[in-house]
């Protein structure tokens, strides 16, 4: 073989290798031209240049060989890149204790289509998870997108590798319940093409944020949320999930906060999970919680629009001060460099900013001087976005081989 044609060869397979790297950068939106993508990567325009024209012909990424430079630049503006609105698409789905959503979602993080089911959800999860994959697609059907995987959220840890839900407290379903094979099965079942996965909803908020929201960035991203029921934690290290040995870490709704406080599904006393989720704000505030819309919408309502009322003021500096509590206990022992809020703890930090930072900084051992940035999650349905997540991870590792 000669020089050229090893040549050839040696900067086919370095661009080959870069394809699921590149694709990456695109996808959260670090690569957004193909000057930054070559320097990103490390290779030469050429090799940058056959990688982005490979990923637009397999349809995941567009790019504009004729940008216009922005005003007073100098040079050659460079080709712009994007990920195609019309590429394939991935099946998301998430069950919470007041119904279930799925979604159609795209490369970027995009939501293409979705289909709310707010509906009881049945205690055999084979059921729930049927009508799941029942609703996602019609939405395929409708939309004629090419499907290329699909992921789901429950509110439970997910022991790996079996893909079990160990403890779907807020569901009435049964310990131990295999919920991914169940997915797996009704996907197939359904001709919908592609592996199917399963998560924790926390979990996938926290990975969402972490490549598309307030999480972009942090090295070390603590994420604590409570959505319908019960509180959660996630932590994100150098882009990677942490999930301990066996899919259960940062369990953090059992941290305790109020010794004396209520009952806990897990046996224990004054949890953060019965402590500082809708429920104990409602309770909080004295309100009987009502059938209409879910306990998180009906908490939102009263912190947005009757917030002067001394009862929810009280309630919610209440709820303040136990999630900070947890906080502080978890900075302590993790020592994030960001910690982002979602669902109803979201509304508590915007409700009042300055007391929830205070409380944490007056008991984490570092006191002001170690303080740690905390921000809203800023996704709407993360948790959702997180299971696209889950399953747009093939292509992103290898392109060519998840879309033979």
């Amino acid at each position: 073989m000669n020089g050229k044609a090893t040549s050839n060869r040696t900067r086919l397979e370095r661009g080959r290798s870069a394809l699921g790297p590149a694709l990456e950068l695109v996808h959260t939106g670090r690569a957004p031209t193909r000057a930054v993508l070559t320097a990103e990567l490390g290779v030469t325009r050429a090799t940058a240049g056959a990688v982005a024209a490979e990923l637009e012909a397999l349809g995941l990424i567009r790019v504009d060989s004729r940008p216009g430079a922005a005003a007073g630049s100098q040079g050659r503006p460079s080709h712009r890149l994007a990920v195609d609105d019309t590429g394939p698409v991935v099946l998301a789905a998430q069950v919470h204790a007041d119904g279930f959503r799925a979604a159609l979602v795209g490369l970027g993080g995009r939501t293409v289509a979705t289909a709310p089911g707010c509906v009881t959800v049945q205690a055999d999860p084979a059921q729930v998870l049927g009508e799941v994959v029942d609703a996602g697609a019609a939405l395929l059907r409708e939309s004629g997108r090419r499907c290329v995987g699909a992921g789901l959220a429950v509110p439970s840890a997910v022991a790996e590798p079996e893909g079990t839900a160990l403890n779907p407290l807020h569901l009435a379903w049964p310990a131990g319940a295999p919920v991914r094979d169940i997915f797996a099965e009704r996907v197939a079942a359904a001709g919908i093409k592609g592996p199917a996965f399963t998560g924790n909803d926390v979990n996938l908020a926290a990975l969402a944020e972490h490549r598309h929201g307030a999480g972009r960035g942090a090295q070390h991203l603590l994420c604590v949320a409570t959505g319908h029921r019960g509180v959660g934690g996630a932590l994100v290290l150098d882009g990677r999930l942490h999930t301990g040995s066996s899919g259960l870490a940062l369990e953090v709704g059992h941290l305790t906060v109020n010794p004396e406080g209520r009952p806990c599904h897990c046996g224990s006393r004054g949890c953060l999970d019965v402590e500082a989720d809708p429920l104990a704000f409602l309770t909080a505030t004295g309100r009987d919680p009502g059938p209409e819309v879910s306990l998180l919408q009906q908490s939102r309502d009263l912190l947005r629009g009757e917030y002067d009322d001394p009862a929810v003021r009280g309630a919610a500096e209440a709820l303040i001060d136990r999630l900070g509590l947890g906080l502080a206990g978890l900075v302590n022992i993790l020592n994030p460099d960001r910690i982002i809020l979602g669902g109803l703890h979201r509304e508590l930090l915007e409700a009042d900013p300055e007391r929830l930072r205070a409380v944490v900084a007056d008991r984490s051992l570092w006191g002001r001087s170690g303080g740690v940035p905390i921000l809203p999650c800023t996704l709407d349905h993360n948790s959702l976005v997180g299971a696209a997540e889950l399953a747009w991870q093939p292509v992103l590792d290898d392109p060519l081989a998840a879309l033979a």
